[in-house]
């Protein structure tokens, strides 16, 4: 049996890109050159641009590809199994108590080799 599998095309990607960055080069402009303008029309103005840009973006095939990622990503973090609160703090505590337990044994190596060094030293 003959599977056709379909692959999506991606044409124009190039001027895409060049559409993208006109727009982001455009809001990062008009933000400038409206400054005296409120700031809540600018921030709307470049959210607006943003999303139309991040638009056109995701029909290339690089944005295709960052979206599959980003859903392949939030499949994955559903399946992570988040420790309970009693988990959490047992394990906050052994981490505490091994750092403790290091900062001591550190403290000891130096105490010695600073006696050590005082000895030979005069």
């Amino acid at each position: 049996m003959n599977v056709l599998t379909e692959e999506k095309q991606y044409r124009f990607d190039s001027i895409k890109w060049l559409v993208v960055l006109a727009l982001v080069g455009g809001a990062i402009y008009a933000n400038w050159y409206y400054s005296a303008e409120s700031a809540l029309y600018r921030v709307i103005g470049l959210l607006v641009v943003m999303l139309v840009a991040a638009f056109v973006a995701s029909i290339t095939e690089k944005g295709a590809a960052v979206i599959d990622l980003a859903i392949g990503a939030r499949t994955e973090w559903r399946k992570v199994v988040w420790p309970t609160k009693q988990e959490r703090n047992q394990t906050t505590l052994i981490v505490v108590a091994v750092i403790l337990l290091m900062a001591l044994i550190l403290w000891g190596i130096d105490s010695l080799l600073s006696w050590v060094a005082s000895l030979i030293m005069g």
